[in-house]
């Protein structure tokens, strides 16, 4: 059975009406990233971060998964399937995508503000101010912040070496160090890239296809596309 690794970024949520973080109108139009998405404004001005991330989450719950995020699930009939996202939303799960890894974080966990590595969920959107870990500590959002390593990383670009396919969708292969993941696909693996603008495409070496489409309309497309050609003739 083909492995088939999807890659995804914004641009998928978009389509169930979660903003985007780049576009004109997205969530920096209306928030400095040093304000809400740093350790240090953590430090500076919790109640601003803790509100930031509660909205987020609660405008999460309030959306549903797209055409795009239920043809990706759907992939799993046919192909074995592994999700890397760039997205905090569980719209992935939630559609029925049953490996998927994370890479910035998840909006429905929090972390000790000590440990990274205790993690706990969260019911609901509302962090409390003062909520604890188990180990005493305040905690945050269970958000991979600008200046942090990305612990995952290392993990999804094993995921992308072992890929038949690679598709990226809904992302502009800006935030580093998740776009270099298309430079850890073994030579000759095709890439499909489903996205309306113009992604930085200019170091990818595979063959690649470019559906200029949003992830809702060009996923389900693509997905089509992939059985027909995996039956035998």
């Amino acid at each position: 059975m083909k492995k088939v690794v999807v890659f995804t970024g914004a641009g998928v949520s978009a389509d169930s009406g979660l903003s985007t973080f780049r576009d004109a109108d997205g969530l920096w139009a209306d928030y400095r990233i040093e304000d809400v998405c740093t350790p240090e404004a953590l430090a500076r001005n919790r109640r601003l971060v803790i509100e930031f991330y509660n909205k987020r989450r609660r405008e999460m719950l309030a959306a549903r998964p797209n055409a795009a995020h239920l043809a990706i699930a759907g992939l799993e009939a046919d192909f074995d399937v592994e999700v890397i996202t760039q997205n905090v939303d569980d719209l992935h799960e939630r559609a029925g995508s049953t490996r998927v890894t994370h890479l910035h974080g998840e909006l429905r966990k929090l972390r000790s503000s000590r440990d990274p590595a205790l993690i706990v969920p969260i019911e609901g959107w509302e962090q409390p101010l003062d909520a604890t870990a188990p180990d005493g500590v305040l905690l945050r959002p269970h958000i991979v912040f600008f200046g942090e390593a990305v612990p995952q990383f290392d993990h999804a670009a094993r995921i992308a070496a072992a890929a038949d396919v690679l598709i990226v969708v809904g992302t502009s292969l800006a935030v580093y160090p998740a776009a270099s993941l298309v430079h850890y696909v073994r030579p000759g693996v095709p890439i499909y890239l489903v996205d309306p603008g113009a992604p930085d495409v200019r170091t990818i070496r595979n063959p690649l296809t470019h559906l200029r489409e949003r992830a809702a309309v060009g996923m389900p497309e693509l997905a089509e596309r992939l059985r027909r050609e995996s039956q035998p003739e």
